[in-house]
């Protein structure tokens, strides 16, 4: 009988042989963040539901004092969100991705964004606008990629310096989680005046964007 091969496993591991690199990826997701650059500024939420799957960005134009850097930046076109964000289809996490052409899930989660704001103090209407790229079919595997690309790229305020103005409803019995950073600066939505842990205090995030801003080029 002939004699089997048998599989020899390496002793070692070559990183070489484990990385994969694709310049043309990359290139596709600049392409679609200099695409997301050209889309409409639209109030928040937009003036008309619509549907879809993408990503978005927020960006500040009220009176609260320690965001005037952004606004001064952005007063003559919007080039720097405070806030940059995702929406998904059903069965994303999960990768049973479904659509449907009469999904609203990014104009849900603007809708949703716009009420958080609406609780939040130190806000009127009007103070927020916001832009966004819808991505069909095929493209929606790249929602994550340019999200994460344009969070490196403008390093929106609300992702990096201020947690939590993302944030859900922790859900009964849940409660004892503390207030975000974001929710101590803009108390008031419901549910996060229900949370009973120790917050952090109002002086040290304020102090975080200020350290932010003194080192910062936005405003240049």
């Amino acid at each position: 009988m002939p004699r089997e091969e048998v599989l020899v496993v390496p002793t070692s591991v070559n990183l070489q042989l484990h990385t994969f690199s694709s310049p043309g990826y990359q290139s596709i997701v600049d392409q679609a963040v200099e695409f997301f650059g050209k889309t409409p500024v639209h109030s928040l939420p937009p003036p008309v539901n619509f549907p879809g799957v993408g990503v978005y960005a927020i960006y500040y134009f009220g009176e609260f004092e320690c965001y005037q850097h952004l606004v001064v930046a952005n007063r003559k076109q919007c080039r720097f969100p405070i806030y940059v964000g995702k929406a998904v289809p059903r069965g994303w996490r999960t990768g049973r991705v479904r659509t449907s052409d009469n999904e609203q899930h990014l104009y849900s989660r603007l809708r949703e964004h716009e009420r958080s704001i609406a609780h939040g103090a130190g806000f009127v209407a009007g103070d927020f606008r916001c832009r966004f790229v819808i991505l069909g079919e095929m493209e929606t595997d790249l929602i994550s990629s340019i999200e994460s690309r344009m969070i490196r790229k403008f390093d929106p305020l609300w992702n990096t310096t201020v947690d939590g103005f993302g944030n859900h409803d922790p859900g009964s019995g849940r409660y004892s989680q503390a207030r975000s950073e974001w929710d101590v600066l803009h108390p008031g939505r419901p549910w996060a005046d229900r949370l009973t842990g120790t917050p952090p205090q109002r002086g040290d995030v304020l102090a975080k964007i200020h350290q932010r801003f003194r080192n910062s080029t936005t405003a240049s």
